[in-house]
């Protein structure tokens, strides 16, 4: 199964808007795994000021809000 990474801090308001439009399109399809930008330097750096960033598969496909036809595109038709 396709797993999806949220960077994402505490706090964030685009970031909990994000997770709630990501949720219902993933169910079946992709695992979600939230991370907090702030628990380490590297993604603090990386990810810090532009966050929430969704990646699938090593690569960046939305910041700030969920880009919908990207996400699609990832995901794994439904049976």
């Amino acid at each position: 199964m396709l797993e999806l990474v949220v960077y994402s801090r505490r706090g964030c308001h685009l970031c909990e808007l994000m997770l709630e439009e990501l949720v219902p399109l993933c169910r079946d399809r992709a695992t979600i795994r939230v991370l907090d930008t702030d628990s380490r330097e590297d993604w603090r750096l990386a990810y810090g000021q532009r966050v929430p960033v969704l990646c699938a598969e090593g690569r960046e496909i939305s910041v700030a809000r969920l880009d919908r036809d990207a996400l699609l595109a990832c995901l794994p038709a439904l049976p």
